[in-house]
């Protein structure tokens, strides 16, 4: 089963007791920032759990794989995640 937002969600209302509206305004707002600060080139680290980091990727030299045929690919920035030592041991327990 995937993780998705309404279970985030749903798991913020039973734990904390608030409405459902106001459940889904945090969880949003929460994301908006960490968005935010990632467009911006900035890394969003949390503890305990990980840390998000925008890369920049130079042009390159690619193939479509649908007709083999050789390419340039575009500069890009890219999202990529490194979970902490504690999440990393806590998804390795017995």
């Amino acid at each position: 089963m995937t993780l998705t937002k309404a279970h985030i969600v749903d798991a913020i209302q039973n734990q904390i007791g608030l409405s459902r509206k106001r459940c889904v305004e945090l969880v949003e707002t929460l994301l908006e920032e960490m968005k935010k600060a990632l467009e911006s080139g900035e890394d969003v680290m949390i503890s305990r759990f990980g840390k998000f980091c925008v890369n920049e990727k130079k042009e390159r030299k690619g193939r479509n794989p649908a007709t083999g045929d050789d390419l340039m690919l575009a500069p890009r920035r890219v999202v990529t995640f490194k979970c902490s030592q504690a999440m990393r041991n806590q998804i390795n327990k017995d």
